[in-house]
């Protein structure tokens, strides 16, 4: 009797230092997030950038530069705008390729949260102008790009996340409709130097 009451201690101590053990490794497992500045935003980013429109969704890989308080596209996807405008596949790829690369500049401002390992991007987007070339003449284009939530720069990993929205269309002064927005997400850009 004697026996199994020390056998019983011994067990239950035995089981609480496994516990204590595996509480204090836990403990210092977790990761230290580095702090950031404000400035660790600046640089070159390549990211996935995944549109939807209605039922409609594609993904592809985009490139874009941060610069104090600027994001540039140097090439703004247009696919969708110039479908939405043109119609038919065979000559929204004609104008696409007559127009070039587009580039278009989001505005914003930042701010550090209090343990200073995150950046909120607030941006201010303005509206893209185009000239959409179908069948011999140039259709005057304004896009309207709204951003409806905030962007993140994480300290952690230094990546980018944030969306976009074209809000509406107008072409030659009036709006297209019925159009459905289209959505630009950006879940996961990988800052490149």
């Amino acid at each position: 009797m004697k026996n199994s009451i020390v056998l019983k201690v011994i067990t239950t101590v035995l089981i609480l230092s496994i516990i204590f053990s595996l509480f204090s490794c836990m403990n210092e497992d977790r990761i230290e997030v580095p702090p950031v500045k404000l400035e660790d935003v600046n640089g070159n980013y390549k990211g996935r950038l995944i549109t939807v429109q209605g039922e409609f969704r594609s993904e592809k890989v985009v490139d874009f530069k941060i610069k104090k308080d600027t994001l540039t596209f140097q090439e703004f996807p247009l696919k969708e705008i110039v479908m939405a405008v043109v119609k038919d596949p065979v000559k929204t790829q004609n104008a696409i390729a007559a127009m070039g690369k587009v580039k278009y500049n989001l505005n914003y401002t930042t701010v550090l949260n209090a343990d200073k390992n995150w950046v909120e991007l607030t941006f201010a987007p303005k509206a893209l102008e185009l000239q959409i070339p179908v069948d011999g003449v140039t259709k005057k284009t304004v896009v309207t790009i709204a951003a409806k939530q905030k962007g993140y720069f994480v300290g952690l990993d230094h990546t980018m996340r944030f969306a976009l929205a074209a809000e509406k269309i107008s072409v030659n002064g009036t709006e297209l409709s019925p159009f459905e927005a289209i959505n630009y997400n950006f879940p996961y850009c990988i800052k490149t130097n």
